[in-house]
């Protein structure tokens, strides 16, 4: 009889412990932590290979917790491998983990580097995401998975490195490309770029704390030249150098906004580029004040930003096309000493203007606060148009013609608002000659396909220009007409 009742006892007991069920914290404000937020694979890899990394999840509450899914961003096309407690797949549910406990997730990536770029990128990252009592939490893959020079190394993610070479020359001549990681100042160097190389940059918003431990942001992928650092790139018109983002997918062909851009900073000198196609950052080049650049022959494209930056600077520009910039063409602010000449700006599709002409410095909202600087601008035989009726903004805070010295000379433009007597009545003083064009007249073979070569049969560029000595051949190469050349950075191509 007593073992009878024993047995019972047991029975029910068992049978209550099936029925109570296990504490699990459902507040939005208990979230699982991680042994770290970026998972790097700190291999290049110059063979078919793979490598396995190891992070560590943790409860670091008093109840237990679950969470609900966890899965690759990029689900089965992705190229990174989980294993999730000893389970594989891209794809996890409802996992638990006790109080105090944790759990381990394996990651594996395996790369040909064999394989074009756009196939095995420079660097792989994909998100690993964690959905728990309603939050989402990213740890971030990344790998890399070409061969290449990685300037300063592949260990500067999100961070300022500053590079120097006491004065002497880095020559970019290697065969493999260059790939640029985190924010990287040349402070001592001349950089010198030969024809041909290529240059990705890995760009990306990047988390930092202040002083007082709280977070902001900036964008990363910065090519910042500073103190007596110096850029010199030296394109040819069969091998041009190329600066662009490192996403090479067919969906980010086009896609601006992929890095920051290039920044000369103030008092760097002798700046050169020549025969280099600059895309898909947010601005292309910016020169700050006391800084020179010399630029040639030359494509700023698909920019999140205005394509060429100058403030309280000194441009040279010949033969270049600036075109697709979300922001303006050429932004000149605070006054500067700007020459274009042969150049084409092209704004179809956005809002801004092609061109921006300012020589003040303004110090609060209302700009009551401010400093100014003279400018001098000269463009000639430049095409600056596009989709809006006015392509032009100016600002001079003291109306003083004396500080606000702007010229056009044998260039097609368009204005409209402008002339108005509220705005700008004698903007058309300062171009002489010019056509004001409207969208109907014909100028390029089609804007909307960024063909920016000058239609063969019915373009008002064609034999507008007048000479101007030291510039013979236009942006490919193809010499100019001796005694009317036709404008912008295409001569006509018969």
């Amino acid at each position: 009889m007593k073992i009878k009742l024993l047995y019972a006892t047991l029975l029910v007991l068992a049978v209550l412990g099936a029925c109570q069920k296990e504490r699990f914290t459902t507040s939005a404000e208990d979230k699982i932590t991680f042994s770290t937020d970026t998972l790097r694979f700190d291999t290049v890899f110059t063979q078919l290979g793979s490598a396995t990394r190891i992070l560590k999840i943790y409860n670091p509450h008093k109840e237990s917790i679950k969470i609900s899914k966890i899965h690759l961003e990029n689900g089965s096309q992705s190229r990174f491998n989980i294993n999730v407690d000893g389970l594989p797949g891209p794809l996890h549910e409802d996992l638990e983990i006790a109080p105090k406990d944790s759990m381990y997730i394996f990651a594996e990536v395996t790369i040909n580097p064999d394989l074009p770029p756009s196939f095995s990128p420079f660097v792989i990252d994909e998100n690993l995401v964690f959905e728990t009592n309603g939050n989402v939490q990213k740890v971030v893959l990344e790998a890399w998975g070409q061969n290449a020079n990685y300037i300063p190394s592949r260990f500067y993610a999100d961070s300022v490195v500053v590079f120097g070479c006491d004065n002497g020359e880095l020559v970019w001549d290697d065969p493999r490309p260059y790939v640029i990681y985190g924010v990287v100042a040349f402070d001592e160097c001349t950089v010198r770029v030969p024809a041909g190389t290529h240059v990705y940059i890995h760009g990306g918003l990047t988390k930092f704390f202040n002083e007082n431990n709280e977070v902001g942001y900036y964008n990363d992928g910065i090519l910042l030249f500073t103190g007596n650092g110096k850029l010199i790139v030296e394109g040819t018109k069969e091998n041009p150098v190329i600066f662009e983002g490192d996403r090479l997918e067919d969906a980010f062909e086009d896609e601006p906004g992929q890095w920051t851009g290039i920044w000369l900073q103030s008092g760097t000198r002798g700046h050169k580029i020549e025969h280099c196609i600059i895309r898909n950052s947010i601005i292309g080049v910016r020169v700050d004040s006391a800084a020179d650049l010399s630029i040639k022959n030359s494509q700023i494209y698909n920019t999140a930003g205005s394509g060429i930056i100058g403030f309280h600077a000194t441009i040279n520009a010949e033969n270049c096309l600036f075109r697709d910039n979300t922001g303006y063409a050429i932004q000149l602010e605070f006054g500067g000493d700007y020459n274009f000449s042969y150049c084409t700006a092209a704004t179809y599709g956005v809002d801004a203007e092609a061109v921006k002409l300012g020589n003040t410095l303004c110090r609060d909202i209302t700009c009551e606060n401010y400093s100014l600087y003279r400018l001098n601008a000269l463009f000639k035989n430049c095409i600056l148009f596009g989709s809006q009726a006015d392509q032009f903004s100016l600002f001079d805070r003291e109306d003083n013609p004396a500080n606000f010295n702007y010229k056009f000379e044998n260039c097609i433009i368009r204005v409209k608002d402008l002339l108005k007597p509220t705005a700008w009545p004698d903007f058309l003083d300062h171009c002489q000659p010019c056509l004001n064009l409207e969208n109907k007249d014909t100028i390029f073979v089609d804007p909307n396909r960024d063909v920016y070569y000058l239609d063969t049969l019915h373009s008002r560029a064609s034999g507008y220009g007048v000479p101007i000595p030291g510039i013979l051949y236009d942006l490919e190469n193809r010499e100019r007409d001796l005694t009317a050349p036709d404008i912008g950075c295409f001569e006509l191509k018969l």
